[in-house]
């Protein structure tokens, strides 16, 4: 994944002495040279790092420093700044509004190059915060969902939910439990990201809830692989009984023993035109007839509620 660095420097020296200390890698940072009053389009991206020239910037920095941080989608993302002012107090401002870094000129160019390696490895781990799947979380799938509507995209969102999935834990236990979400978080990832010079993306919604937002596609194929696969190796979780009947028992609050089919799979594909849909709560509720849908069909299934683009 490329990182987005965005650099706010109105003399462009900045930019110029970091292509120069990263110009073996190149391919895995995208530098990119803006003006103050283009922040809000960068923040829209996301981008991996911000860095301010405040010599050079034509702004109050402590409260430019504060605007970024009050957009809720880049509340994570990193802040540098560089600055020739030495003033003690200045720099406590500056830092109070959450800024990681105040870097005094002159640079030191190995200095600054380890820092900025070592801030955006740190943001990258920090942003995979399911310690379970090791993907992004609700506040990272949100903000990917805001980014593609703000910069009018068109995209698809897979819903990815286990049937069933309740019962086997009641049989199995939690931490069996955890393997087949595990497993699921791997099917996924291996057929969403198979898609070349691609920007998909994979979020852990919680539980066995998982969800995809991908370009344009063949969302019938990418769906058609998974449950395959899925229903190929789900079965491993299961003792050879309960694999041969085809279900498990479970006894309910009333003490009556149920039966539950073993564990599917249920994808609702949501193809989103930005011209239908303005915000996150509108794809949400689309998503959510969506996946009832899918819900209410037996086995592993997928439904893709259709857009002409």
């Amino acid at each position: 994944m490329v990182q987005e660095i965005y650099i706010i420097d109105n003399n462009n020296e900045l930019i110029e002495r970091l292509k120069e200390s990263f110009k073996r890698e190149l391919d895995e940072y995208n530098f990119k040279t803006i003006k103050t009053l283009e922040i809000e389009i960068a923040l829209r991206n996301i981008p991996s790092l911000i860095i301010i020239d405040e010599d050079t910037a034509d702004v109050n920095i402590v409260e430019f420093c504060k605007s970024i941080r009050s957009n809720e989608d880049n509340s994570i993302t990193p802040i540098i700044v560089v600055s020739s002012n030495r003033d003690r107090q200045h720099i406590i401002d500056v830092l109070k509004t959450d800024v990681e870094y105040y870097i005094k000129k002159p640079i030191d160019d190995e200095y600054f190059y380890y820092t900025i390696k070592n801030v955006v490895g740190l943001l990258t781990k920090n942003r995979r915060i399911s310690p379970l799947t090791g993907l992004p979380g609700n506040v990272q799938i949100q903000a990917e969902m805001k980014k593609r509507l703000l910069n009018r995209e068109k995209f698809a969102i897979l819903y990815f939910d286990l049937d069933n999935f309740k019962a086997y834990n009641d049989v199995y236990g939690f931490s069996n439990g955890d393997e087949i979400i595990k497993f699921t978080a791997r099917t996924i990832s291996k057929y969403v990201h198979q898609i070349p010079n691609s920007d998909n993306f994979i979020g852990h919604i919680g539980g066995d809830d998982f969800v995809a937002i991908i370009g344009q596609a063949d969302y019938d194929k990418i769906c058609q692989e998974i449950i395959i696969e899925f229903d190929k190796y789900a079965i491993d979780f299961y003792n050879k009984d309960d694999v041969e009947r085809g279900f498990v028992e479970v006894a309910n609050r009333r003490g009556i023993i149920e039966q539950f089919p073993l564990t599917t799979i249920s994808i609702a594909v949501l193809e989103i035109d930005p011209r239908i849909y303005k915000t996150t709560l509108e794809i949400g509720e689309m998503a959510g007839q969506i996946k009832h849908q899918a819900k209410t069909i037996l086995g592993s299934t997928y439904v893709i509620n259709r857009r002409r683009f």
